[in-house]
Order: structure tokens, then C-alpha cells, then sequence
């Protein structure tokens, strides 16, 4: 399978990795959340050539995770800011960023504490039930078939599961 056909698998992870699974594309939107809007100054955070930062923008915007916003006519000059699609993504990043802490810290601890504002208290990202509220853990989710699951048959043709 090439990695262009990936977004039509039906798997959600496949499909959320085809817009946002490259290293630029998941910096980027780190930086957006720690609220760089500027081409300049996203280019002047991570390094990347102009060319690149320029198409992963691009598809961003297509995808409706950013807007690109005027901010200067003359010359005309661009902010890019997360749409309420992009700002979804946030459980994401905080998620990779809690694991990179636990595994890749080199034993330093992390470098971004993140403090919740309403009660002032840092926090480590966690996933929980939003029925019991209680911490969920992968030995204790049981993935089953939904609506939009989509199988191949015999001579891989796509179906709707029955």
C-alpha cells in the first residue's frame, strides 16, 4: 500500500495520520497550540526550509485544521490560525507530549509543565471515561465494529459492514 492510499483505509488512526503523520506537520501544530501564527516566526521555531513549511501550511488549511487569516496588506501577510477542527487535535499533542515525558526525558523531567488555569494546578494528561471518570487503560478497552467500518471482500472490492 503506498502512503497516499492511507487516508481511505477504514481505520480512523490511518485516516488522521494521513493529514497530520509527518514530523513537520505534528511540529507545526505543536507550535500553533503554543500560539505562533506567523510563516516567520513558525519558520524561525523549527528550522524547516520555507518550501516545506509552505506546502505542510497549505494542507493544514485544506484540511480545515488552520484558517489563513490577512493580518498586513502591503505586502500582503498571512497568520495562520486552529479552527475549532484543529483545536480538536489538542488531546493528541498533549498525549504524544505526556509519553515523550515518561520515555524520552533522559532522566531531566519534562520540559513544559502545563497548568490548568481554572484551578492553577499542573496537570499530566489522562484519558478517562466520561461515564465512571475513572482513568482508562488499553488492557481494559475492547475495540468493536462501528457504523463506518468498511471491509474488503474476497476480490477487494470495499463494502459497508452489514
Amino acid at each position: 500500500m503506498k502512503w497516499s492510499e492511507v487516508g481511505s483505509l477504514s481505520c480512523s488512526v490511518a485516516r488522521t495520520a494521513s493529514v497530520i503523520g509527518d514530523r513537520w506537520t505534528i511540529l507545526i501544530l505543536r507550535n500553533a497550540f503554543l500560539r505562533i501564527r506567523r510563516f516567520e516566526d513558525f519558520q524561525s521555531n523549527l528550522g524547516i526550509t520555507r518550501h516545506l513549511l509552505a506546502g505542510r501550511l497549505k494542507r493544514l488549511v485544506d484540511e480545515g485544521i488552520l484558517t489563513r487569516t490577512p493580518y498586513q496588506e502591503s505586502p500582503p501577510r498571512y497568520e495562520y490560525r486552529l479552527t475549532s477542527k484543529g483545536r480538536q487535535l489538542y488531546p493528541v499533542l498533549i498525549s504524544m507530549a505526556a509519553w515523550g515525558d515518561a520515555f524520552m526525558d533522559e532522566g531531566k523531567g519534562p520540559p513544559v509543565l502545563y497548568r490548568h488555569e481554572p484551578c492553577g494546578h499542573t496537570v499530566t494528561p489522562q484519558l478517562s471515561c466520561p461515564d465512571c471518570g475513572k482513568a482508562v487503560h488499553a488492557h481494559e478497552i475492547t475495540p468493536l465494529p462501528g457504523p463506518g467500518l468498511v471491509l474488503a471482500d474476497a476480490v477487494g472490492r470495499r463494502k459497508k459492514r452489514a
